[in-house]
């Protein structure tokens, strides 16, 4: 059986019927989380890294993405912080 997607893509958001699916409440959204879309990016690394990335098993390149973004991130609230102390220090 053949899906009639083309009768799916005309309809209107109001022709759409949502009363099979439950309402999203406050506490849904205040556990939601922001995923950033993935790109696709060719890059060197040591082949020692590799090896050692690859030796937890599958997953590598999820888990080198997960050290760059703590690294990433750490530094982002390290200038936070450091541009707050500047600030206020220049402050008469």
């Amino acid at each position: 059986m053949k899906f009639e997607w083309d009768k799916v893509d005309a309809m209107k958001d109001d022709e759409i019927d949502y009363s099979d699916l439950p309402e999203l409440g406050d506490d849904f959204f205040e556990k939601a989380t922001f995923v950033p879309a993935k790109q696709t990016i060719t890059i060197r690394l040591d082949s020692d890294v590799v090896t050692w990335l690859k030796e937890a098993g599958r997953g590598y390149q999820t888990r080198a993405n997960r050290i760059l973004r703590t690294v990433m991130e750490a530094q982002r609230k390290k200038r936070v912080g450091t541009s707050a102390v500047t600030k206020k220090s220049r402050t008469p």
